[in-house]
């Protein structure tokens, strides 16, 4: 699909800097920024070069420039490309974009660039919406999974999927042509080995999700815990930084505090929160109503609780309270600098909880449960080419894809005629298509693609 405008857009974030980049993409991107440009015939000039001059609006100069041309199909795009690095003044910027504009050019949507790349085949859609996850990744990991999706591993792997199955839907189709001599050209027992198979691809892609969300978005993580039982000194102490206060006055923390700590690659999202009790006043007793919210909300729980403070018992009652299933709960218990006794002997730790003795005021230990973190996030699940799937868009494709491929198989057991089977096969090969972009609806690509920034 060639367009037939050109688009502009500041590619750089927005605010002072000291350069920006402006990009233009189209059939017209080099004639037009070669208008206004004072240098070398832009016109004239080779791909993949970059070209020193001015830029003019009539004979003011705007700004001394550096522009680099990437002719078509060899771009970003494959349309005619042109990126222009300029000084990062506002002014400079938005006077540029306006003459490209009154030249001929328009302002780009978000996300049209990319989309531009998508619609004339330099990426599938799942690699487009790859791009989005690469710019907004904020961890090593999170950077390690955008990565290998954009390109092209989880693409590759559904290119592969569907090839074998329109390999048995044209054998289907071909059986339709011949349906009044009553002949099988696809073998139902090689169709339902790689129906059976393809469905186990599938259910851990789909499985992957739970991993692969923890490492786009990060981990939930809510510290909770009596008043006073040390909560915000192991956050600093975590965040090896001052963040919260802390102070020998029980109920000193009456809001949540939340600070990102990364651990190994993975970006756990810590909420110090109030002290559980009955409040003393009512400010208190929303920031504990607002704790208990924190802890139905959150996906990993560090209960913290003072040795010395709390009986075996009130321990017990206070996991019990706590825990569900589902929750991933570290039992935490802290100021072992002062004493340990037996009563942590005594603790009935529910199935699933885990439990690291630490001081946080010491900073004993604190590595000992960063490790344990990690080891109940993420584990040994993790691995440099695997896939992980990390948008819900793709996970609600494949499971419409293996519900396509149960109706398969029950047409396959409970023989029916070569129309259902070839009508089920095309029902999975076009959610299968809705991933890559190979099916799409113009709504579908706008949801996408306005997610995007607008210069990307």
């Amino acid at each position: 699909m060639q367009s037939t405008d050109t688009i502009v857009a500041l590619a750089t974030p927005a605010g002072v800097g000291a350069i920006g980049v402006i990009r233009l993409s189209g059939p017209d991107a080099i004639s037009i920024a070669n208008s206004v440009f004072r240098g070398k015939d832009l016109n004239k000039q080779a791909s993949h070069t970059i070209h020193f001059g001015t830029i003019r609006s009539e004979e003011t100069i705007l700004d001394e420039v550096l522009i680099s041309l990437f002719i078509a199909p060899h771009s970003y795009t494959k349309e005619n490309v042109v990126e222009i690095s300029t000084h990062g003044s506002q002014f400079i910027i938005e006077s540029i974009i306006r003459l490209m504009i009154k030249k001929g050019a328009r302002a780009a949507k978000p996300g049209e660039f990319t989309l531009r790349a998508f619609l004339n085949g330099s990426m599938d859609l799942s690699q487009a919406e790859a791009v989005a996850d690469l710019i907004s990744s904020n961890s090593a990991a999170s950077h390690q999974v955008a990565m290998q999706q954009m390109r092209g591993g989880f693409s590759n792997q559904l290119k592969a999927l569907r090839e074998q199955l329109i390999h048995f839907a044209s054998l289907i189709e071909l059986e339709l042509d011949f349906s009044e001599e009553d002949v099988e050209f696809a073998n139902r027992s090689q169709l339902q080995q790689l129906i059976l198979q393809i469905d186990g691809v599938i259910t851990e892609l789909i499985q992957s999700f739970e991993l692969g969300n923890v490492i786009k978005e990060g981990i939930n993580t809510v510290i909770a815990g009596r008043p006073n039982a040390g909560k915000s000194t192991l956050l600093n102490a975590l965040l090896n930084d001052d963040r919260a206060i802390v102070s020998h006055i029980a109920g000193t923390t009456r809001d949540t505090i939340e600070e990102v700590l990364n651990i190994r690659g993975i970006n756990f999202r810590l909420i110090d929160t109030a002290g559980i009790r009955e409040a003393t006043d009512t400010i208190e007793a929303i920031g504990v109503e607002k704790t208990m919210q924190k802890i139905s909300q959150s996906a990993v729980l560090i209960y913290v609780f003072d040795v010395l403070a709390l009986s075996a018992s009130e321990i017990s009652e206070d996991i019990e309270r706590l825990h569900r299933p589902g929750l991933t709960f570290v039992a935490v218990a802290n100021k072992i600098d002062l004493s340990i006794n037996d009563r942590l002997k005594e603790i009935k730790l529910p199935e699933g909880v885990s439990f690291v003795a630490i001081s946080a005021r010491e900073k004993k230990h604190i590595d000992d449960l960063k490790n344990m973190l990690y080891e109940k996030a993420v584990g040994n699940r993790l691995s440099d080419n695997q896939t992980l799937i990390t948008n819900i868009r793709h996970v609600e494709a494949l499971q419409k894809t293996q519900e396509s491929l149960q109706r398969v198989l029950q047409g396959i057991e409970n023989p029916v005629t070569s129309d259902f089977l070839a009508m089920d096969i095309k029902q999975a090969l076009h959610y299968l298509g809705e991933i890559t972009g190979s099916v799409t609806t113009d709504d579908l690509l706008d949801n996408i693609f306005s997610k995007f920034c607008i210069g990307k």
